[in-house]
């Protein structure tokens, strides 16, 4: 099985510059949900949105195209895919010829998809769309809707993940909120880097504490772990101490690497949300 450690991540790397599907480095995510108290039935439906910025390879006649591209992986797969690995397998497009981005874009989703759900059986495969440059000005740039968490004035002194900081107003009538902040920061679990997010809270349910919901943010601050599995613990540990009737968690994180991952995880089913970047990705 596939673990963090053995990734490219942190490591010296050789850049492959011809299409090669095996530099795809996918890692279970049944471990970290373990921990989470998840099984294989889902308390969430969403899934994990990203933005590459460094797509190009060549045209029959050996002229390079250039292409963002919007990737979406299934919150249900079994398999998140290391970032490192997926720019590694990007660059290995840049010095190799494709018919047109049609046949490009097929490739991508039938190898993403491949390694999202690496030895299971398929259930649903990786979304992929090519935005080609003509199109680039095209894209929208906006901030999460919702009330900032950050206009309140606090002490913050805990910078690891504590849940006992949240609660809950129960005995009043349920509220609908949505709540923001860009004070987010976690850290990669293998190299130590930080990661820097904005987070938006949409619940319906007893009225969360404010104070108490911006500090247990922040205190991810010095907390290791990935994207996914992050977002993932925010809304159990959300979902446990406050119980909302509906709970949705969305976290868009600046890129590295080319790459922005940005996971949204909900109790409800709704559409995903557009993968519209803000400003800092």
């Amino acid at each position: 099985m596939n673990i963090p450690e053995l990734s490219k991540l942190g490591q010296p790397t050789d850049y492959v510059d011809q299409y090669d599907a095996a530099l795809l480095f996918p890692i279970s995510r049944s471990p970290q949900r373990a921990v989470l108290g998840l099984s294989a039935v889902l308390p969430f439906l969403g899934a994990d949105l990203w933005t590459a910025y460094e797509l190009s390879w060549l045209n029959p006649r050996g002229k390079p195209q250039v292409a963002l591209v919007h990737i979406t992986v299934p919150c249900e797969s079994t398999h998140l895919i290391e970032s490192k690995s997926l720019k590694l397998f990007l660059g290995s497009f840049s010095n190799t010829r494709f018919v047109d981005a049609a046949q490009v874009q097929a490739i991508l989703r039938k190898d993403l998809t491949e390694a999202a759900w690496r030895g299971s059986p398929v259930q649903s495969s990786v979304g992929v769309k090519l935005i080609p440059a003509d199109l680039f000005d095209r894209e929208p740039l906006h901030e999460f809707d919702g009330l900032s968490l950050d206009r309140l004035d606090l002490e913050c002194d805990c910078y690891l993940p504590a849940p006992e900081l949240l609660k809950s107003t129960k005995d009043e009538a349920p509220v609908s909120e949505v709540l923001t902040s860009n004070l987010f920061r976690s850290n990669c679990p293998v190299t130590g880097q930080p990661d820097w997010g904005s987070i938006q809270i949409s619940y319906f349910g007893p009225q969360i504490d404010q104070a108490g919901l911006l500090r247990y943010l922040i205190s991810f601050r010095n907390h290791a772990g990935f994207h996914e599995h992050c977002v993932e613990r925010i809304f159990r540990d959300i979902e446990a101490r406050c119980q909302p009737h509906k709970l949705s968690v969305y976290a868009r994180y600046t890129r590295r690497g080319g790459l922005d991952i940005n996971p949204f995880r909900s109790s409800w089913p709704q559409a995903l949300p557009q993968n519209i970047r803000n400003a800092r990705q």
